[in-house]
């Protein structure tokens, strides 16, 4: 598998707030960049130098906790480049988070966003590519820092999510989160996400114009198509296949239409990479299960529920073919210090 790519942007705006005294010299070096260069968000470095980079800054720094969250604070749509300009000009904030999902592989090929409803809302999620380390744990905190920042700088509404969700511990007292995003804050919950209202998610932008966006969305379609790759698609499916399980498992008809493919393009290109898309759909499924195993207290029948499966039996089965061993056996050699309730 190639290797996953972030934006340099990031990389500047880490720096750009963290606390004067900090050294960064040694490790820019080490991302391949020279101290003062000048911002370039196409120029990409890799997830996981960004990750180590991240989690090093942050222990260096007296306010660490706070650090991912004001750095999301200070994006504006303009420094996206077309991205944001199309974000910004999408008539809805709808049609902003849309176009994040379509069009997000232009600042890297390590995260990926979907629109998913529930019942009280619709989640805006993020999925990132990495291991789940403290330096990808900042910044996947940064990222929905930065996604309710620019929320409220392109909508009309007042802007305040129903509640903000992340898949890894809290790194200090909850109330530093929602104070900043002024919602409930959720960690442990198994995914990482906004979840958004209908009314806000319908509400104009302030600068939404449809011809404007259609021209963005004709710049961004070429860059996408110079940046597309099998290996990008792949991680594309898994993704929305993941997000979409506990609705049961998606028609391939579902997924090319919740990445704006048609149904036999999508066959076609997976086919063309040596994918297929029952492959795809049962490694998201492996990989959700294992996820959820080790990072939730979710009873094993929820689980089941939450990849898919209509009853535990055949989740036992599919997981021990996954995986070599029962997912009771899986949780309990991942986590042998933690409790969890086996029903």
């Amino acid at each position: 598998m190639g290797m996953s790519l972030i934006t340099s942007l990031y990389v500047h705006k880490v720096l750009s707030h963290t606390s004067i005294g900090v050294e960064t010299d040694d490790l820019l070096f080490k991302l391949g960049m020279k101290p003062n260069s000048p911002i370039d968000p196409k120029l990409m470095v890799a997830s996981h130098k960004f990750y180590d980079f991240f989690a090093t800054l942050v222990s260096r720094d007296p306010d660490g906790v706070s650090l991912p969250l004001r750095i999301g604070a200070t994006m504006r749509s303009n420094e996206y480049g077309a991205f944001g300009l199309a974000w910004k000009s999408a008539p809805t904030l709808r049609d902003s988070y849309h176009r994040a999902a379509r069009y997000g592989r232009i600042l890297g090929t390590a995260e990926t966003y979907s629109l998913q409803k529930s019942e009280v809302g619709w989640f805006f999620n993020l999925e990132k590519a990495g291991d789940g380390s403290l330096g990808m744990s900042l910044s996947n905190e940064a990222s929905m820092s930065a996604v309710n920042m620019i929320s409220k700088e392109v909508s009309t509404s007042n802007f305040i999510p129903l509640a903000v969700f992340f898949k890894h511990h809290s790194r200090g007292e909850v109330s530093v989160f929602e104070s900043h995003f002024g919602c409930p804050v959720y960690f442990d919950s198994g995914r990482d996400a906004l979840l958004v209202s209908e009314e806000h998610l319908a509400a104009t932008n302030a600068l939404g114009d449809k011809t404007i966006a259609q021209f963005f969305d004709a710049h961004l379609e070429n860059e996408l198509a110079a940046v597309s790759n099998d290996e990008a698609l792949e991680k594309m499916v898994r993704a929305t296949v993941a997000n979409s399980l506990s609705d049961g498992v998606p028609t391939l008809s579902f997924i090319a239409s919740q990445l704006g493919l048609g149904s036999r393009t999508l066959q076609r290109r997976l086919t063309e990479s040596g994918h297929s898309f029952q492959r795809v759909v049962d490694m998201a499924r492996k990989d959700l299960a294992k996820r959820l195993l080790r990072e939730t207290d979710y009873t094993l029948s929820e689980i089941a529920f939450l990849t898919g499966f209509s009853e535990q039996s055949g989740f036992n089965r599919a997981f021990k073919r996954w995986a070599g061993q029962t997912p009771r056996s899986y949780r309990l050699s991942s986590n042998t210090s933690k409790t969890f309730i086996l029903t």
